[in-house]
């Protein structure tokens, strides 16, 4: 009878908990939505999520608000996220590659491809060698000549260690043979504004930072075989024949393991309509960059393939 009775009240709380997760699913979102980004305000990924709360609005009933926490490539954010409660009412949206290159670069739990679960890739981020506009290197060979003959002297400015604009710029020293030092800033905008104000000698940064800033910043290549689809006057390291690491980064949004399965779906058709509204693309345009969308499972398997192919660099970058 004892056991009947357990029985009986573990039923009883699976169906509450199922009925509980419905109910949560159906009435979801009624309160706003906060969307952490795990860096400072004005880099790539701050513009994507600003642009994602802009084109909310008729597409989701309530607003989506960013939150900005910046610190440890990315991680202080992802452990903030990562253990919120899966309602769907906290979301992060990072880049994928400097979370990726992160998890895999420093001590921490976090999975990016398994603590979270993935709702959408909405746009696509890729880094670029900038100098001040001011500065003496005109080309990426004038760069080169002048690390080569100041080994370890030239100052590199970059948005963080081991995220993806780092490992670029790592990519580049290495394949090229130079040395030079690295001066870490936390995000896109405090890197930009290090490089205007001739903190570094040349910086790895988003090439959409351009945007706005061409009087004070000159973009040499971006880190790609092809040149970006929005910044085109920016020649390509494979065009240039320069040698390079091919490391970018999708723009995604992750959701605290365990919401249900519904909210996601949701949610993922919310991004779908709000990247596919000319009002999105139109606020990214003026920030340099634009819309590129897939789904959750697509958007882990680009992760997850990135994965595959950065083991090597990062392994060869890190011993």
């Amino acid at each position: 009878m004892k056991r009947r009775t357990l029985l009986g009240a573990a039923i009883a709380a699976i169906a509450v908990t199922a009925t509980t997760t419905a109910s949560l699913a159906e009435d979801w979102p009624k309160r706003p939505i906060n969307l952490v980004v795990p860096y400072k305000a004005g880099g790539g990924t701050d513009a994507y999520a600003r642009a994602i709360s802009a084109a909310a609005e008729g597409v989701l009933d309530v607003p989506v608000v960013v939150v900005n926490k910046p610190g440890s490539g990315g991680l202080n954010g992802a452990n903030a996220v990562v253990g919120a409660r899966p309602d769907g009412y906290t979301l992060m949206m990072t880049s994928g590659g400097s979370f990726l290159l992160s998890t895999m670069t420093r001590d921490t739990d976090i999975d990016a491809l398994e603590s979270f679960d993935f709702v959408a890739q909405v746009g696509q981020l890729q880094t670029s060698l900038m100098v001040p506009v001011n500065s003496p290197y005109q080309t990426v060979q004038d760069v080169i000549d002048a690390a080569k003959a100041n080994p370890g002297e030239l100052r590199w400015a970059h948005s963080g260690r081991g995220g993806f604009h780092h490992v670029g710029g790592l990519g580049f020293l290495a394949s090229n043979d130079i040395d030079a030092q690295d001066v870490p800033f936390k995000g896109g905008g405090p890197t930009r504004a290090a490089l205007i104000g001739e903190q570094a000698d040349f910086g790895f940064l988003g090439v959409q930072q351009l945007a706005g800033f061409e009087e004070q910043l000159r973009a040499l290549a971006v880190n790609s075989q092809d040149r970006d689809g929005i910044m085109t006057d920016v020649p390509s390291f494979g065009e240039l024949g320069i040698p390079f690491a091919a490391v970018s980064s999708p723009v995604i949004v992750f959701a605290p393991k365990d919401t249900p399965t519904e909210v996601i779906s949701a949610m993922e058709t919310a991004l779908e309509k709000i990247a596919a509204k000319p009002e999105f693309a139109e606020l990214l345009a003026s920030r340099g960059t634009g819309p590129v969308y897939q789904n959750g499972p697509d958007a882990k398997a680009t992760l997850s393939a990135m994965k595959e192919d950065a083991t090597p660099l990062v392994q060869s970058l890190t011993n």
